[in-house]
C-alpha cells in the first residue's frame, strides 16, 4: 500500500511542479543571454538601406533596379501604352477581340447586358448602354475591368493594361453605334 501512495505521490508533484517549471521559461528575466537554438535566424547579416559596402565597386549596399523595373501597383505611362497598340482600327479590333472573349458572356455582343450568365445563371448584369455607364469616364471603365465591381471580378492579371484601354475604346464604340435605352420610369 505504502509503495501505491508513494507513486501517487511522485505523479502529483510531478503535475504540480510542471505548470510552475513551464511558467518562467518564456519572459522571465535573466543575466545570462538566451541558448539559441538556430542563431543564424536572430543575427543575419544584411546591409540596411542607403549604408556603405565594401563588398559592390561603387561602395552603396542598395543596388540599383533592373533597367526597365516597374514597380508593383504603378502601372506605366498611358503615353506608352497608346503607342504600342497602334492605330484606332488596330485598337478597337484588339478591343472587340478581348470583349469577346472576358466580356460577352455576361455583357452579350451588343452590351446590353443579356449575355449567357444573365440568361442561364441569372447573373444581373449591367447594361453598358445604359445613361450611367456612358456618363463614366475612360478611367473610370478602365478601374472597373481592372478590379471589378459588385459581382464583376477584376481583370487585373488576365487582361494587360493595352488590352484594357482597347476594350474601353470598343465599349465606347458600341456605346456610339447604340441609342441609350429609355430611362425606367420611377
Amino acid at each position: 500500500m505504502s509503495r501505491r501512495y508513494q507513486l501517487l505521490a511522485a505523479v502529483l508533484g510531478v503535475a504540480l511542479a510542471s505548470p510552475s517549471l513551464s511558467g518562467c521559461m518564456r519572459g522571465c528575466d535573466s543575466s545570462r543571454p538566451p541558448i539559441l537554438i538556430n542563431p543564424s535566424m536572430f543575427n543575419q547579416p544584411k546591409a540596411l538601406p542607403y549604408a556603405s559596402s565594401d563588398f559592390f565597386f561603387d561602395g552603396k549596399a542598395m543596388r540599383d533596379p533592373v533597367p526597365g523595373t516597374i514597380a508593383r501597383g504603378h502601372p506605366p505611362a498611358a503615353a506608352g501604352e497608346e503607342g504600342a497598340m497602334g492605330d484606332g482600327q488596330a485598337r478597337l479590333a484588339r478591343g472587340r477581340e478581348r470583349y469577346n472573349i472576358y466580356c460577352q458572356p455576361c455583357h452579350d455582343e451588343r452590351g446590353e447586358g443579356r449575355g449567357i450568365l444573365a440568361e442561364r445563371g441569372k447573373v444581373p448584369t449591367r447594361n453598358l448602354l445604359e445613361q450611367k455607364v456612358r456618363d463614366f469616364s475612360d478611367q473610370k471603365l478602365f478601374e472597373t475591368i481592372t478590379d471589378g465591381f459588385g459581382l464583376m471580378p477584376g481583370y487585373r492579371y488576365p487582361v494587360t493594361p493595352p488590352d484594357r484601354r482597347a476594350i474601353v475604346a470598343y465599349v465606347r464604340s458600341l456605346q456610339a453605334a447604340a441609342p441609350p435605352p429609355p430611362e425606367a420610369a420611377p
